[in-house]
């Protein structure tokens, strides 16, 4: 993303800080040929969204290993 200037800062600040801290991705302001950076100081944590999920595999999990691949396996890519 590119800095933004402090004049859209200005006019976008409450919904540029809930992005920081829901994301976690910085962002950048341009003044006087400096970039500054927000940034959340306590890290966000992405895994914490995930839900656990049980029974996905449908079978033996030690038939996967043992699977014959080639016909998933596209050697012709560029």
């Amino acid at each position: 993303m590119e800095p933004l200037s402090p004049t859209e800062l200005r006019n976008n600040i409450y919904k540029l800080l809930d992005q920081v801290l829901d994301s976690g991705v910085p962002v950048e302001v341009r003044r006087r040929n400096r970039t500054l950076k927000i940034i959340p100081v306590d890290p966000v944590d992405k895994l914490g969204k995930f839900t656990e999920k049980r029974d996905i595999i449908n079978g033996k999990p030690e038939d996967i290993v043992h699977m014959n691949w080639e016909k998933e396996i596209r050697l012709d890519l560029p």
